[in-house]
């Protein structure tokens, strides 16, 4: 797969339903030992909690897993893997951790419940596109390192290293379904640019 949505970055969000405290946690993970460690930590950290419910889905195998951890079947886990596969969102973990208040919201409130703090949290964490790119070296005249960049950026390219010597070079890591790259500096430059594709890559986050 060579590009997928995910969440930005970690975070944390709290709602109050008829007086039960509601604490969403979300994390991007790269595997499902990742997802596990940070369902063990945030039930460590709320170990006087009512329940740690979880979800999370990943890219790696496809894999997707919840549970309701003590609520009642179908009323916890599920609502929250179902806000992830909605937004088809790849290599996040959620965790939703419940206090009680006293009040019993009955199935279909606690359904409206996870839901809410699920989506609520993702939504505060950022969503983002995560692009697999290959990279690219350039060698170019200082006159024309403008011309360079504003080539590649137009076409969503992100710059890596740079060096200034006798020449400009340039690193880019260019996604992958961008097939006309060395056409694009080429235009830029009137072929007086060198371009070489490497046999490197690596996923980056764009908006």
């Amino acid at each position: 797969m060579y590009e997928y949505k995910t969440i930005k970055q970690r975070h944390s969000f709290e709602i109050i339903e008829k007086k039960s405290r509601f604490i969403a946690h979300v994390m991007p993970v790269g595997n499902e030992n990742d997802a596990l460690s940070f369902i063990n930590a945030k039930k460590t950290e709320f170990w006087d909690a009512s329940h740690n419910v979880y979800a999370y889905v990943l890219k790696e195998n496809s894999i997707s897993r919840y549970s309701d951890d003590g609520e009642p079947l179908g009323t916890a886990g599920i609502p929250a893997l179902n806000v992830i596969q909605k937004e088809e969102l790849l290599d996040v973990c959620v965790v939703v951790t419940r206090y009680f208040g006293g009040i019993q919201l009955g199935a279909g409130g606690l359904v409206r419940a996870y839901t809410k703090s699920t989506k609520s949290v993702i939504d505060n964490a950022g969503v983002v596109r995560r692009i697999y790119c290959l990279l690219y070296n350039i060698q170019t005249e200082y006159t024309l390192l403008g011309k360079v960049q504003n080539a590649a950026a137009e076409y969503g390219c992100i710059a890596g290293n740079i060096e200034y010597t006798d020449i400009v070079r340039l690193q880019y890591y260019v996604p992958f379904n961008l097939n006309n790259f060395c056409n694009i500096i080429n235009e830029a430059t009137n072929g007086s640019a060198a371009i070489t594709k490497t046999d490197e890559g690596r996923y980056i986050d764009v908006k």
